[in-house]
């Protein structure tokens, strides 16, 4: 039964919706963490920032990576494919759409050994 919360090393993510037609997701990220550096094969998502400032490095390689700085209010869509990775300047909450492709993560890097 939705909502589901789950812990993760860099703060939590909260599952508020599951259909056959997209996710959402409320994302917590502490200041100074980050999620891996990933790519979706299939999965579309959009991220939407609801409080503090969020980083985030995408391109269509890992060594082309553009920065980009958000504020509350601020979102971004990621295509499949593109490499991307969220990383919180302050404890940051955000929201993700996406399609409902859960289990399309495809991990270049990660800080906490996954």
């Amino acid at each position: 039964m939705l909502p589901i919360k789950t812990e993760k090393p860099w703060g939590h993510e909260t599952l508020l919706e599951e259909n056959k037609d997209y996710v959402l997701k409320e994302l917590f990220m502490k200041k100074g963490c980050m999620c891996s550096l990933q790519y979706h094969r299939k999965k579309h998502e959009t991220i939407y920032v609801l409080s503090d400032r969020l980083k985030l490095l995408y391109g269509k390689t890992k060594d082309k990576l553009t920065e980009l700085i958000f504020e509350p209010g601020g979102y971004f869509v990621i295509q499949p494919k593109w490499v991307h990775r969220m990383c919180a300047i302050e404890n940051a909450k955000y929201l993700e759409a996406s399609t409902p492709q859960l289990t399309d993560v495809v991990r270049l890097e990660d800080a906490y050994g996954r």
